[in-house]
């Protein structure tokens, strides 16, 4: 029984696969033209035939044949070889012309960004071109960056980036110059932080809240103290709290319990090494909006302290407070937190030499005694490089921004969607 027409066609094209795998590209190629005397405009055997002809320099044999497989203008690769076939022939106007074709189908497609890149580059516009290569790294698949014969293209793509930054960055400084010197004395950090998000050093982080993204409030990573007045007296409790805490530690750490504690069969992703370690744990002395009764007593003046300040008040859910140990060689990975209507406290306590704390694309060191404040809803993480332990006191505070009404709000409208949840056991 003899095959059909588009049985026969399948054959041609697997046995056509085949052959070229293993390198016999004569073979391939009569099987490619024996795919196009049933199918005249099968794409795959005119993009065969095609980059079979760019490979052997002859741009002239591949013309025809890549003209046929890109109609009716769907295939951005056909777009590309075409480009290439107009480079080699040296008709750059016609080769610009199909790039912008393959990128007006898929202005995604990496190697044809790469080629415009290459002519920007080739016409002497290296700054345009590095704005081309950014775009390539941001879209081009880690399996991509990763394949040793895509190496040489990456390298030269992030080499540009980065000496067009540099560039850059050589002409902002000296085009501001006279600008900061007139503003010497004025409080520049979230403009330096802009213009480097702008050149690209830094990332601009959003709050990505777990439980309630509340509108309008901006997303400040490490806020300014001067909006808490209260800062001062807390750090000049330090050293009562210390000592409070070091008994504590004296006394063993049988009631510091695990941080994460997700139950089993959760997805734990970055928490994997740290789900139920004591590596990350803690003592809490306000837990789900309560403060608890046994630790206070066994840490009065910290909890006086506590009591005397401003912390969120979210029935069964804030204030919370406890001391955080991290243990040397530790890492918290990077999280988000819950609601950015509150905000977090930390007072460093014990803190060794090579720990530093993160918050979006500010990274800072601990400090004894010197609080701040940070949105913890946006992506932060922490790091105990030393050898010895890291220990900070942790409680919440209401974002300054929200009036007396919207945290009551707020306070309604979450225990709301616990209650509802709950009505089901």
């Amino acid at each position: 029984m003899s095959n059909t027409p588009a049985q026969e066609l399948q054959t041609r094209l697997r046995d056509a696969r085949e052959i070229a795998r293993g390198g016999r590209a004569a073979d391939a190629a009569r099987l490619w033209m024996s795919v196009l005397e049933i199918d005249p405009r099968n794409v795959e055997a005119l993009m065969a035939l095609g980059q079979m002809a760019l490979s052997r320099r002859d741009p002239a044999a591949a013309l025809p044949l890549l003209r046929r497989a890109a109609d009716p203008g769907t295939h951005p690769m056909a777009e590309l070889c075409l480009a290439i076939a107009y480079k080699e022939l040296g008709d750059l106007q016609a080769e610009a012309a199909a790039v912008r074709r393959a990128l007006a189908i898929d202005p995604y497609f990496y190697p044809a960004l790469l080629h415009e890149a290459r002519m920007l580059e080739r016409d002497g516009r290296p700054r345009q071109a590095a704005r081309v290569y950014g775009n390539v790294l941001k879209v081009m698949p880690e399996r991509d960056v990763a394949d040793p014969a895509l190496h040489r293209a990456v390298q030269h793509a992030r080499g540009a980036v980065e000496q067009n930054t540099a560039g850059l960055e050589r002409h902002l400084e000296d085009a501001l110059a006279s600008l900061r010197r007139k503003h010497a004395g004025a409080r520049l950090e979230r403009f330096q932080r802009s213009l480097e998000v702008m050149t690209g050093r830094r990332r601009m982080y959003q709050p990505q809240p777990v439980m309630l993204h509340y509108a309008d409030l901006p997303p400040i990573q490490f806020h300014d103290e001067d909006l808490f007045p209260w800062m001062a007296a807390l750090e000049s409790n330090s050293d009562v709290i210390r000592d409070e805490l070091i008994g504590l530690l004296a006394e063993g750490r049988d009631e510091f319990r695990p941080y994460v504690q997700h139950p089993a069969g959760a997805p734990l992703e970055q928490w994997a090494e740290l789900n139920r370690s004591p590596r990350w744990s803690t003592y809490f002395l306000w837990e789900h909006g309560r403060p608890v009764e046994a630790h206070c007593r066994r840490c009065p003046r910290t909890a006086a302290v506590l009591a005397g300040l401003p912390m969120a008040e979210l029935p069964n859910f804030s204030p919370t407070a406890m001391f955080s140990c991290l243990e040397a060689r530790t890492t918290i990975p990077p999280h988000c937190g819950e609601t950015n209507t509150r905000l977090i406290v930390h007072l460093p306590l014990i803190i060794p030499a090579g720990c530093w704390f993160r918050v979006g694309n500010e990274t800072r060191e601990w400090h004894y005694g010197k609080a701040f404040v940070f949105d913890d809803t946006i992506e932060h993480e922490a790091r105990n490089d030393s050898d010895e332990l890291r220990v900070v006191l942790i409680f919440d505070v209401w974002n300054p921004l929200l009036s007396p009404a919207e945290r009551e709000l707020v306070g309604g409208l979450v225990n709301a969607v616990r209650d509802y949840y709950r009505a089901e056991g």
